[in-house]
């Protein structure tokens, strides 16, 4: 028998509960103590660059908007470059000196070198590392006649936020910069149909933890985890189990069910204010990081209503869920969901 394990499985657990519940409130008071001095000492962005990618539709789009406004000059990086060419025409209009389009795959360790060479030689300099491009797949595991059709998921919303990190650090240390990934609140939640777009999200959330363990000191990393915000996803944009990206509504809404959407808008602001300040987690709405909570403690419950609401009485099809049928019946489509999500139609092209 190993001793020293055993020992430690006695001794150990109660010993840190009561060191939580002790040092807890000393921890809050700090903790409440460094919010306010960062809020007072908000880092001002303005002549900062700023490099976006996935700029050219959603959370991403609308960061771009505000670092704009707050003066910072921004490379905008995604595959549609006509919808670059629209979003810097906007960010220049409202704030930005100047917004360098840079169209790219991020899911190519090529492209990502790239998008990070142009930006630095044109720019001399990278102050912020804005890692948002991402894709959603909606199917059932067990739907996939071949799983290498998941792979772009793993693709985009892990790996190509790895090369960029990896060629973005070494100017990121020269500038005291900062690196922003865009994970999900997702990744706490066993969500049917879910399963690799959850996975690759953890994936990001795990890989920028133990990144700020290593670089943390010279570079600031913020890891966002939005809940439910207004985005090409939530209008029901997602990669389909072969692959394809495709526009189905119904699934949306299946999937969503009763949960509210947040207006872009408000949640950019939220995120950007949480990176001046040099948060290590930003998540919006602000309520929603209680679902990490409730996981932690209740995953039974978890599990369990998120069965209830997207897979009950469903028969594997999302047509027919519980979730979907109360959306429908209560009214509650038009107070939880934004007219852009309710009815806007969508440019099927990745971003």
């Amino acid at each position: 028998m190993d001793f020293l394990n055993s020992f430690l499985n006695l001794i150990l657990p109660p010993i840190s509960l009561t060191a939580f519940f002790f040092f807890l409130p000393i921890y809050l008071f700090f903790k409440s103590l460094s919010f306010i001095t960062n809020s007072i000492f908000s880092e001002d962005v303005a002549g900062k660059v700023v490099l976006i990618t996935g700029a050219s539709s959603g959370i991403g789009e609308h960061l771009a908007y505000e670092y704009a406004k707050r003066g910072a000059y921004l490379a905008l990086v995604a595959r549609r470059e006509n919808r670059l060419e629209e979003v810097a025409a906007v960010a220049e209009s409202i704030g930005s000196p100047y917004a360098l389009v840079i169209p790219a795959d991020i899911s190519k360790v090529e492209d990502c070198k790239r998008c990070i060479q142009t930006t630095v030689t044109h720019f001399r300099r990278l102050d912020h590392l804005v890692n948002n491009a991402g894709v959603s797949s909606i199917n059932l595991f067990e739907e996939y006649d071949n799983l290498q059709n998941a792979v772009p998921v793993m693709d985009v919303n892990f790996w190509g936020m790895v090369y960029c990190s990896y060629y973005g650090i070494p100017h990121l240390k020269q500038s005291r910069g900062k690196i922003i990934g865009i994970a999900s609140a997702a990744a706490w939640l066993p969500a049917p149909r879910l399963s690799f777009y959850t996975s690759s999200k953890a994936a990001v959330i795990s890989f920028y933890e133990t990144l700020r363990v290593e670089v943390g000191r010279e570079i600031g990393i913020t890891i966002v985890t939005p809940g439910l915000v207004e985005s090409e996803m939530t209008q029901g944009k997602f990669m389909s189990k072969d692959g394809r990206l495709y526009l189905d509504q119904q699934l949306r809404d299946a999937t969503v069910s009763i949960m509210p959407i947040m207006p872009i808008n408000d949640a950019v602001k939220g995120i950007l204010r949480s990176v001046c300040r040099g948060d290590r987690y930003a998540t919006e709405p602000r309520w929603m990081r209680m679902a990490f909570y409730y996981k932690t403690v209740w995953p039974e419950l978890v599990e369990w209503f998120n069965y209830l609401v997207t897979m009950s009485g469903s028969s594997n099809s999302p047509a027919n869920t519980f979730g979907k049928r109360l959306l429908q019946l209560s009214g509650l489509k038009k107070w939880f969901y934004p007219e852009s999500v309710r009815s806007q139609q969508l440019d099927l092209k990745s971003n």
